[in-house]
């Protein structure tokens, strides 16, 4: 190994620039040097940066990368794969549940044989919700059929994206490559790294794009992609992938040898560290195996004779390999951030012992433990405890707990969880001062309500305490919706900002009953519950006084990945009510474009610079969408127009008791990444319905109502006078924009318009 390396450093290398940077960073100057064709993205925690850094430099014209945004990661992928499959380079980056919500494309991806590189920046998967970083994401990919690198610092995270494109494109492989990297540890911390300063170098050794395969490219020589196939068929498919996966370990070798002469950096198979003649090892992927290093010299000091293996390619399994170096080893400890539920050991536990039994004559202890969860560091003194495992194992000659996790502590009785709260339902949330009635003559509701002075007294929802960022404005609207709403109310929160300020374990600031799922699921999970509400009651298995009011709250992107459940919903018609709050972007996760973001607007994946001028396409007009769906209610309020936001609640609460499915879209501030002044929120809301941006109306049984015309009360203003107060839109009111700016109004100007002729002719 050491030969080895003074060999390479004796090479004639590239010329490359030392810098600072994090894996993420690294990872988007990876892409941007090879200069893919597709990047089709979703945002997710704590792979979002991907993205971002990329759009940055596409701002500046330093790569030609389309960015594709999806309207979630099933989208994303099939994005990807459209790319690939027309013979594009491609390129994405996911974390997570983000990760699971695209598996089922994976396998379509791999078994169709179409190359592309996706970075996996590992994260816990939910539930319950944790955004650090353990490998339980990159466990469900093993068997996915794409080759995966391990990468353990940023600078691996630099060389394998280059590494795994080549391998990727190779006549021997042809499967998508993911490279694998830490989330919050390898994603975000800086170290020291050394790139190709000239990115040619980089494109000369991943080397053209193939144009000799079955893409979809070329009209002239029409192909059949995806076609079904019979069992016989199926089997030979596969073994030919399993006969590809396999390939590309030998291509790995011979890919990691050419970069070697490249860059002076070498990455075998196993990364080993002390491993000539350890008696005891641990066997870590990623970064928690640059802990353990540490480790080994203090106990090689003292004469301990122990050594660290972390491989750099888990797909295929580098068994040949673990049987070599394992050889002469008492004692190993297989250290994993996931498990396999009920298995008795986490995957590569099983696949390390497997690759064992193929030797007879080894006779390695191996001992397996689940640790770092959730993000749980990972330090010298925890790699001290797993060593000392091994090398008891070894001299008792066996291990007397083979499988075990580390890390978890025992629960105390004493401390045991009690409400701070008293719990608030029923009678405290009625006021009897809202009359709603339906007016038999128009077929529509006729709403009293009283002076807001008097609702000042019912009781909050949530509690005070949450973690929103100062100027926030969701609780204050959600707050003055809830107002309408009289009695108890059962509250689902999709992930969103909403959610990750109001719950933390073990605290929460909801009143009443509060339930969370993820942002594509949140209107089918309600619609579960109201059903088996109301099951239960019809059949006398519980008992209430009154119908609870079931709300779930939406936002921050939730109605683009959770549009089909929403539609799906409101088809069905359950008796609920659907509330969007609109800040719009992705704010949970740094302010990325969402569909909701309107043209122009400057978000973290929309960047403004002198090859781009944010967004470039229009916002997602939710109301209208779900309007065509035919429930029976879909109303559009504001904090700025109370009385009317208010109103629309008690509307909202009459229709999903009575008839059935309720949306309604909120417009709330965000001064955090509007770059705004906290004192300006209320104005920004009042400058938007006033510039008809956002408009004030309702759909009541498909009839639509203008509830508050800026026009008719001689207030309608310039979209520039709503722009003017957010740093986020400054650029627009520049001259060299003009065009993007007329485009925006005119797009206003026809959503107002059009509203209005809605408004004028019940039949529209």
């Amino acid at each position: 190994m050491a030969m080895l390396e003074e060999i390479i450093n004796t090479i004639s290398k590239a010329e490359q620039t030392t810098t600072f940077e994090s894996g993420n960073e690294m990872a988007a100057m990876a892409a941007a040097q090879i200069n893919y064709h597709i990047m089709g993205y979703f945002p997710i925690t704590p792979s979002t940066e991907v993205a971002q850094y990329l759009d940055q430099m596409k701002a500046r014209g330093e790569h030609d990368v389309k960015l594709i945004p999806a309207d979630g990661e099933h989208g994303s992928a099939g994005i990807c794969y459209g790319a690939s499959a027309t013979g594009a380079r491609v390129f994405n980056a996911t974390s997570a549940n983000g990760f699971l919500y695209m598996i089922e494309q994976l396998p379509v991806q791999a078994g169709t044989r179409f190359p592309m590189v996706m970075n996996l920046v590992t994260r816990a998967v939910s539930g319950p919700l944790d955004i650090r970083g353990d490998h339980s994401d990159l466990y469900y990919g093993l068997n996915t059929g794409w080759v995966i690198l391990t990468a353990r610092t940023p600078q691996a995270v630099y060389d394998m994206n280059i590494m795994a494109l080549k391998i990727a494109e190779h006549s021997k492989v042809r499967l998508p490559v993911i490279v694998a990297y830490d989330g919050f540890f390898t994603s975000h911390q800086k170290r020291k790294v050394d790139y190709f300063t000239d990115r040619k170098v980089v494109q000369q050794f991943v080397g053209e794009c193939p144009t000799d395969y079955n893409f979809a490219r070329d009209l002239k020589k029409p192909v059949t992609i995806g076609a079904h196939m019979n069992g016989e068929d199926l089997m030979n498919n596969h073994f030919q992938q399993s006969e590809a996966i396999y390939a590309a370990g030998e291509v790995y070798k011979e890919v990691a040898a050419e970069y070697a002469e490249l860059s002076g950096r070498q990455y075998s198979v196993l990364d080993l560290y002390e491993m000539e003649d350890a008696e005891v090892a641990v066997f870590l992927l990623n970064s928690a195996a640059e802990s353990a290093k540490d480790v080994v010299d203090r106990y090689r000091e003292k004469g301990i004779k122990v050594g660290v293996i972390s491989p750099n390619i888990i797909r295929p399994f580098p068994a040949k390999e673990i049987r070599e170096v394992l050889k002469n080893v008492k004692a190993l400890l297989v250290g994993e951030r996931a498990d396999s539920y009920g298995a008795n050991g986490p995957n590569l536990t099983h696949e390390v012992k497997s690759a064992l039994q193929d030797d007879k004559e080894n006779q390695t202890i191996v001992l397996s433990r689940v640790f770092g969860l959730g993000g749980k560091d990972f330090y010298a003194d925890d790699a001290e405890k797993f060593f000392d495992m091994a090398i008891d194992a070894a001299e008792k000659g066996f291990a007397e707990k083979p499988f075990d996790y580390y890390g978890h502590v025992p629960g105390n009785p004493e401390k045991i969880l009690k409400p701070v709260i008293t719990p608030q339902h029923g009678d405290v949330y009625k006021t009897g001062l809202i009359d709603v009635k339906m007016d038999e003559a128009t077929n529509k509701l006729k709403v009293k309500i009283p002076p807001l002075r008097n609702l000042t007294n019912k009781p909050k929802r949530i509690a005070s305490g949450h973690g929103a960022c100062p100027g926030c404005g969701i609780f204050a609207g959600l707050e003055l919706f809830f107002k309408g709403i009289e009695g108890d109310i059962v509250v689902l929160f999709q992930t969103g900002c909403a959610y990750v300020t109001t719950t933390s374990y073990p605290y929460s600031s909801h009143k009443q009953t509060m339930i969370h799922n993820l942002f594509q699921n949140g209107a089918a999970t309600l619609s579960g519950t109201v059903e088996a509400f109301i099951e239960l009651k019809r059949r006398g298995e519980i008992e209430v006084a009154d119908d609870a009011t079931f709300v779930m709250i939406t936002g921050d992107g939730g109605m683009d990945i959770g549009m089909g459940s929403a539609i799906g919903t409101a088809l069905r018609n359950h008796n609920l009510i659907m509330l969007e709050y609109d800040n719009e972007g992705y704010m949970n996760t740094g302010s990325q474009m969402s569909y909701s973001t309107p043209m122009g607007h400057m978000t973290s994946t929309s960047n403004v610079g002198k090859a781009q001028k944010g967004k470039a396409f229009h916002h997602k007009d939710t109301a209208q969408i779900m309007a065509a769906t035919n429930i029976p209610y879909v109303f559009t309020g504001a904090e700025s127009h109370p009385q009317d936001l208010i109103k629309k609640g008690a509307k909202a609460q009459w229709y999903a008791q009575n008839v059935g499915t309720v949306y309604g879209k909120i417009l709330i501030t965000c001064p955090l990444n509007w770059k705004s002044d906290d004192r300006y929120g209320e104005v920004i809301l009042q400058q938007a319905v006033n510039s008809c941006f956002f408009p004030l109306y309702e759909v009541e049984q498909g009839v639509t109502t203008i509830t508050y015309n800026p026009e008719e009360k001689n207030k309608r203003v310039e979209l520039s006078e709503w722009l003017k107060y957010m740093g986020k839109t400054k650029h627009l009111l520049k001259e060299e924009n003009k065009e993007i700016l007329n485009d925006f109004e005119a797009e206003v100007e026809k959503r107002w318009n059009r509203l209005k002729a809605k408004h004028e002719n019940p039949h529209l």
